[in-house]
């Protein structure tokens, strides 16, 4: 005979471990040290150890470069339609609501109008978030319109490229937006207004063979990688090994490719200082 008997219970999941500091620490792509958020926001999002400029969203890079945060948007509604019915691993109209959903944008760039060192300036900043910063028709209308409106009002324009090239679900018409873009910079010189070009990591494809080199000004965040193919397609194509250093921002201004590398805490008075002598005002 049984002096007790256990009851049959149901197993019950041991309660979720939260960690209270989850989310406010994140570790260095350079140097590897472990970072408290609050710390790196405070720094522009850049490592306060090593200078590693982290990526940063469009929103985050205009509320840095306009004076307060302040500017007024343009073209918001504009929307990629999936010309080609592209479709690999997933299709293209998918990818795109998924990105829109990310980033809370329709496409890969915005414009926006506004002050920057008291300068009325339109700035456009490239989302990387957004199918890699990609080139497709959308973002070339939304430049071509922010080119308009500089030569309508008499204004400076500064792009910021963060981009990993034209975008191939679109096939040939994101390669048009290089020649519409390029185009609509020539009519913008001729009215002697000026176009800086700020190319942040990466800047690389269609878009560095474009707008991203053809400003009147082209300046670097330190460390960005600049190129049109990747390195190693370059070692396939050529049988050699690169030189340390290749593409980065350091490299180009060292050859001649890029006329300054200006860390990101200074890019906003830098920029205001460039735009009164190239004569924005």
């Amino acid at each position: 005979m049984a002096w007790f008997r256990k009851e049959k219970q149901a197993l019950e999941s041991p309660p979720e471990k939260t960690v209270q500091t989850e989310g406010l620490w994140v570790k260095c792509e350079g140097c590897k040290k472990i970072l408290w958020k609050k710390d790196l926001e405070a720094n522009f999002q850049c490592c306060p150890q090593c200078n590693h400029h982290f990526k940063v969203t469009a929103r985050a890079r205009l509320e840095m470069l306009f004076d307060e945060g302040r500017y007024t948007e343009h073209d918001s509604g504009l929307a990629s339609t999936d010309p080609l019915q592209f479709k690999d691993s997933k299709s293209y109209r998918d990818r795109l609501k998924k990105a829109e959903k990310n980033t809370g944008m329709k496409d890969a760039l915005i414009t926006g109008e506004g002050q920057l060192e008291s300068t009325r300036t339109i700035i456009c900043a490239m989302e990387f978030q957004f199918v890699g910063g990609s080139m497709g028709a959308v973002v070339g209308e939304k430049i071509a319109r922010a080119i308009d409106r500089a030569i309508g009002q008499r204004l400076p324009l500064v792009i910021v490229s963060c981009s990993g090239g034209a975008r191939m679900m679109e096939g040939a018409i994101s390669l048009m937006q290089m020649a519409k873009i390029s185009a609509g910079l020539a009519r913008l010189d001729e009215v002697k207004k000026p176009y800086i070009s700020v190319l942040t990591d990466p800047t690389t494809g269609g878009v560095t063979a474009s707008y991203a080199m053809l400003g009147d000004l082209n300046i670097a965040e330190p460390g960005a990688l600049i190129g049109f193919a990747g390195p190693r397609v370059i070692e396939q194509t050529i049988h050699q090994k690169l030189p340390e250093g290749f593409q980065r921002a350091e490299f180009l201004l060292a050859h001649g490719m890029i006329d300054a590398i200006v860390p990101r805490k200074e890019m906003k008075a830098y920029l205001g200082r460039a735009s009164r002598l190239l004569g924005a005002a």
